[in-house]
């Protein structure tokens, strides 16, 4: 069979149709390659047993261990009767439950002493952890007479049992059977590591990682086939990202630089405030790239509230003076309407270009939401087309057909992971020549991720905190255990309002149950952390809708914030009566403003010094930062209440007390990483395909990618094409498959 062909046979001629048509439609595995990648989770050890008391609730699992009793018991008056077999690993027991008719098998196999691997979804009855009707597997001594010899697996034949990612459907043995008959094809694995590299770095060839992966005689059989796929996978990603580089820097853009006494200077000579060193360091990094005739393509990541729109406002103000236009992609109108509302009145009168009062060098802002009235759009679009409009600050409505510029010449994509590619392409695209690309984020990001996730991009860091941002205490209120504490919290509140400051409340929801949209919260919160689902049945406040902010604000107006203005703020008001309760809120009107996450990035109200979030377990970590960072912002200390009604001891209180013990932003996306993995790092919800990482953590493997990214960029750049590395080539296309070259093309 031909080489590249071999991992390419379907699963079908190998397994038979039904096996295939299972392991695709529960596993995502079609091919012969598929199977050889889906590596084992864990190795039991045939005299090691596994720990029961580390299972966890609601997940189906494998295990190995020894039944310790086995009993029926009758009910229903002796009419049914049902199987109960108790196994152990010898500091924990589970309990297996076997009904009807389904008890005769089991009865006469799981005798005490035999030891088995059984698989299951591990839930709750009586206080106890069992499996309900497991499928199960014997594992007997290789001298036990009663082994039909038609039965043995070769797999089990070692020392190390490997457990795979299984389902319901498929339990780890069949699995391990259907490996076992693909195995042979793994010597016809094409190697995509270089041989200089494979060499030099000591990794073994890939035909025999694959065989250590599967069926290892020894723990450092495992060791170093984990070290060679690690690579492997890291490698051929960074190759990837290492040719969009090259691709990059080989198309044309028209450099950008500031004219002296220009727009630029004019803004920073009435600046009332000092730049930090940071924004500073990373405003020239910007500055040298708008220099050069290829497009810039940079990440400017930082902490919240590190000054990132001043950074991006100066780029924008440096392409203006040097003859283009610049666009600033918000991905709501609230940040939008925001962002406007900010630039404008740091640019004062550098902002009314064509307007009475205008400055020498000012030129116009314009705003384009897609709820403007015809008339304004009119005007917006007219002010793009001509060149009026220096800089514009819009939402999606940016990106529509009818949109034309001038000369654009900078993009500004805030909150990219907010947008899909063709998003981002169809703005990039509207400029004569490329325009030069400055992505904003304020989730940081571990160094790891910006290596793999924006692989593509050099990436600019902001870690310090202007001068005057004031510190912010973070609390976690358990309105469970302690209800005096969710009282004492109001009562913070009230006294923040007293002091002359501002509060907002946030929820997970609106108020609708039955609407889609109504869990904002959904857009970053449960995907962001390790749930997913409920967690265990620590969860007794899962069963209860999330709290809403109709309801909420109801609640707080009639109750403990009776007497104070209370205001409320989401996602499905009319954008003209958002925009006029963040005004109110920002002209200190309103005393508290109940929202959902749409005041999570971007809004800037100095006054606001108190924030509660009402159900803080059903956020993501690096969203409860998010949110925080609305706080503190003026010369007021800034105080954040995380209520919940988890118990002490859950995930969900441990993920809640990380965050009250650091604003190090770095840290906590570290950890939230660390609970929801990484999925796949070329962009999972963008691309829709299953996850290009089986063995490669990007938070653990950092030194891994990091020498693959050197060793993949001098490849590239000795072999843009890789006409020399067909192997590597043929790994390429595989990982690239349409949806995936399209997000990197694109991105």
């Amino acid at each position: 069979m031909d080489l590249v062909l071999a991992l390419q046979e379907p699963l079908k001629n190998a397994l038979g149709q039904a096996t295939a048509k299972v392991m695709a439609e529960h596993l995502g595995l079609h091919t012969v390659g598929d199977l050889l990648h889906h590596y084992p989770r864990r190795y039991a050890e045939r005299g090691e047993l596994t720990r029961l008391a580390d299972l966890p609730l609601d997940e189906h699992v494998t295990v190995v261990a020894q039944v310790a009793t086995a009993r029926v018991l009758r009910f229903n008056g002796g009419s049914g009767q049902r199987l109960e077999v108790t196994i152990t690993d010898g500091s924990g027991q589970l309990q297996l439950v076997f009904f009807g008719r389904g008890i005769h098998k089991p009865h006469k196999d799981l005798l005490p002493g035999t030891r088995a691997m059984f698989a299951g979804k591990v839930s709750v009855f009586n206080r106890k952890m069992q499996l309900a009707h497991p499928a199960y597997e014997l594992l007997r001594g290789e001298g036990d007479s009663a082994v039909d010899a038609a039965d043995a697996v070769d797999s089990w034949a070692g020392a190390l049992i490997p457990i795979y990612p299984a389902t319901a459907k498929l339990e780890s043995w069949k699995i391990a059977k259907s490996v076992d008959a693909v195995l042979p094809s793994a010597q016809e694995a094409l190697d995509p590591l270089p041989p200089t590299l494979r060499e030099g770095r000591g990794l073994i060839p890939l035909p025999e990682a694959l065989l250590k992966i599967h069926r290892p005689h020894a723990k450092a059989d495992i060791a170093t086939a984990r070290d060679r796929l690690k690579w492997d996978e890291a490698f051929v990603l960074q190759v990837a990202l290492a040719r969009r580089r090259f691709a990059d820097a080989q198309l044309p853009a028209v450099a950008r630089r500031p004219r002296p006494d220009g727009l630029l200077d004019a803004f920073d000579a009435k600046l009332p405030f000092t730049l930090t060193d940071g924004q500073r360091t990373v405003s020239k990094e910007i500055f040298d790239d708008l220099a050069t005739e290829h497009p810039m393509h940079r990440l400017l990541q930082g902490e919240v509230g590190s000054g990132k729109t001043m950074v991006a406002l100066r780029a924008m103000l440096a392409v203006v003076d040097a003859g283009g236009q610049a666009a600033m992609l918000a991905p709501t109108e609230v940040l939008a309407q925001q962002h406007h509302r900010s630039i404008t009145e740091m640019m004062g009168e550098l902002a009314e270009g064509g307007m009475l009062g205008g400055a020498e060098h000012a030129t116009k802002v314009t705003l384009l939401t897609g709820s403007m009235g015809t008339a304004a759009r009119r005007q917006a679009l007219l002010d793009l087309v001509t060149g009026d409009a220096g800089i514009v600050i819009g939402t999606h409505a940016l990106i529509e057909d009818k949109v034309q510029f001038h000369d654009l010449g900078l993009v500004v994509v805030d909150e990219q992971h907010r947008f899909g590619v063709e998003q981002r392409d169809a703005l990039r695209g509207k400029g004569k020549q490329p325009p030069h690309l400055l992505v904003m984020t304020a989730t940081p990001i571990p160094r790891t991720v910006a290596m793999t996730v924006f692989g593509d991009l050099e990436t600019s860091v902001l870690d310090q905190l202007p001068a005057g941002r004031s510190p912010i205490s973070t609390h976690v209120v358990p309105s469970q255990d302690k209800p005096h504490f969710l009282a004492r919290a109001w009562e913070r509140v009230r006294e923040e309002v007293e002091n002359g400051h501002q509060a907002y409340v946030v929820c997970p929801r609106i108020g609708d149950l039955d609407d889609e949209g109504a869990d904002e919260a959904k857009k970053g919160g449960k995907k962001g952390t390790k749930k997913g689902k409920a967690e265990p049945p620590e969860d007794e406040a899962e069963k209860r809708p999330p709290l809403a902010v109709l309801d909420v604000a109801e609640e707080l107006a009639h109750g403990p914030l009776q007497g104070l203005k209370v205001e409320v703020l989401h996602g499905r008001m009319q954008p003209d009566d958002k925009d006029a309760v963040m005004r109110r809120f920002a002209a200190g009107e309103t005393h508290v403003l109940v929202a959902t996450t749409v005041i999570e990035v971007g809004v800037n109200v100095p006054n606001a010094t108190a924030m509660v979030i009402m159900d803080a377990d059903r956020f993501g970590v690096s969203q409860l930062h998010q949110l925080r960072g609305r706080v503190g912002r003026g010369s007021a200390p800034g105080l954040c209440l995380l209520v919940t009604d988890m118990p002490e001891a859950s995930p969900a209180r441990t993920r809640l007390n990380a965050v009250a013990a650091t604003l190090d932003g770095f840290e906590l996306s570290r950890i939230d990483l660390e609970q929801r993995r990484e999925g796949d790092v070329l962009g999972q919800a963008q691309s829709g395909v299953r996850s290009s990482l089986r063995m490669l953590a990007v938070i653990d493997d950092e030194e891994i990618i990091a020498a693959a990214r050197e060793e993949a960029t001098a490849v590239v750049s000795r072999d843009p094409d890789l006409e020399h590395l067909p192997e590597l080539r043929t790994a390429l296309d595989a990982l690239l498959d349409e949806e995936r070259e399209q997000y990197l093309e694109k991105g």
